[in-house]
């Protein structure tokens, strides 16, 4: 096991998958919560999935790579490096006198307290560089990452024996395979994880054996990765026959770069990255660092000394919440950009209106400004097809093919503009027409129809 160089930004965005939901931040271990724990990218040792006692057992992508490389010279290598949380139970035992302990739930050792729970241990193994040229018949690579037993002795204020943490793993076992095909000028890397531990079907091994938050970053060198959101036109074949159970990857590191993908069981976009203004991780799904932070500097002090007792990483979290300054805290709030830096973004306003009038912003008519698209304008009454591009809403790629009439077109401050658009076919529509509810969409996102389209307005 190394540690891979990956890059600060690939590292932490990489660091947040493999904590998501973790810990839904510091909930004791009396909360349902933390008692219930979820998490993405878990994989099952074989037969759990099937007895409904675990997650399946496997999770796989397909990487699109530009033919060529940059030297010229040199064949394409990858490297695949995979990260995942191992389980570890962690006992506490009081001493019983004589040498002997006993099983507790909870022991209070001077002002710290401890609980029988569970803990993870971060699992990182990078796999050899291997050239792309050999992976035409796929190739294996067997992890194996070994159990075993801690234990830490407890000391009283004294200096005797109060107890001891016993701290257990069991072995797990996966295989990550690599392939490759080429593709209409292409390549298509397949990357498969696959838990190949022995066969379970009891509820506490299943997760006891498993890879969990599960993700692979794979680097590239003298070759590119092609975005699979944004894909080139030449490319748009072969990413489309790209085939992904339980994960898709995303090009990862600074923008721009083309040479690391991180292959993740959450969705997200091309060159994810942490925001500055978050001090660490909350382990929260869908994370909203300040009502978390404020959510836990409400604690009581119980409450703050059960979460501590029930995770390091959960005591991180207390401590560092109490430990946050003021202009922390109003980093969370929100980035402030003065509006002002650019004479542009905001308008005109005439003389003895008042500024929260909407007649005061004269610069700004949805209902009649418009947008070029290809060369067409469209504006509100313009009947138009939608295409979502990969990086929309998932939601809104339910509405691709779907025709629409325009019902107003927007600029924000950044310069980006916004069509709203009411769905031809909607028994609603009308409504969401009265109340202004519409579903927006970039102009690249729109194809203008002709006059025989549904939902065209003849000029």
């Amino acid at each position: 096991m190394t540690t891979t160089d990956v890059g600060t930004r690939v590292r932490a965005v990489a660091d947040a998958v493999l904590y998501e939901g973790y810990l839904l931040y510091p909930y004791r271990a009396s909360s349902r919560k933390n008692q219930s724990r979820w998490q993405f990218g878990v994989l099952g040792p074989p037969g759990a999935s099937s007895a409904g006692v675990g997650e399946e057992p496997s999770l796989s992508a397909q990487c699109v790579l530009a033919r060529g490389t940059p030297e010229g010279e040199h064949a394409a290598q990858v490297t695949v490096t995979l990260r995942f949380l191992q389980l570890q139970a962690r006992s506490v035992q009081e001493a019983s006198g004589a040498g002997g302990y006993r099983a507790v739930d909870e022991l209070v050792v001077g002002a710290r307290s401890w609980l029988s729970w569970d803990e993870a241990v971060e699992r990182e193994i990078e796999l050899p560089a291997v050239a792309v040229s050999e992976l035409a018949v796929a190739r294996g690579f067997p992890v194996d990452v070994a159990g075993g037993t801690d234990t830490e002795e407890l000391l009283a204020p004294d200096g005797s024996t109060a107890g001891r943490i016993v701290r257990s793993r069991l072995p797990i076992a996966a295989t990550v395979t690599l392939g490759a095909a080429e593709d209409d000028g292409f390549t298509r890397l397949s990357v498969e994880v696959r838990n190949t531990g022995p066969e379970t079907i009891d509820k506490d091994l299943a997760i006891a054996r498993s890879l969990i938050g599960a993700h692979a970053i794979v680097t590239v060198r003298y070759g590119s990765f092609v975005s699979l959101l944004e894909p080139p036109d030449a490319a748009a074949g072969t990413v489309a026959r790209a085939v992904h159970h339980r994960c898709f990857p995303v090009l990862a590191g600074t923008r721009g770069e083309t040479d690391t993908v991180l292959i993740s069981p959450i969705i997200l976009y091309d060159y994810p990255e942490v925001a500055a203004q978050s001090d660490g991780a909350l382990f929260d799904a869908t994370e909203i660092d300040e009502i978390l932070t404020l959510r836990v500097m409400a604690m009581t002090d119980e409450e703050k000394a059960q979460a501590r007792a029930t995770d390091p990483l959960a005591a991180e979290i207390v401590d560092r919440c109490d430990a946050m300054t003021p202009e922390a805290m109003q980093r969370l709030h929100g980035v402030f950009r003065d509006p002002r830096l650019d004479p542009g973004l905001i308008p005109e306003v005439p003389e003895g209106a008042p500024w929260w009038d909407p007649e005061a912003d004269a610069s700004v008519r949805p209902d009649v400004d418009a947008v070029s698209v290809n060369g067409v304008r469209v504006a509100k009454g313009s009947a138009v097809r939608l295409h979502p591009s990969r990086r929309a809403d998932a939601q809104d790629l339910f509405f691709d093919g779907r025709t629409a009439r325009v019902a107003s077109v927007h600029a924000d401050v950044d310069g980006n503009t916004h069509v709203g658009v009411v769905i031809d076919d909607d028994p609603a529509a009308d409504l969401h027409d009265w109340y202004g509810r519409y579903l927006y969409f970039a102009p690249d996102e729109l194809e203008p129809l002709g006059g025989d389209e549904p939902g065209r307005e003849e000029n």
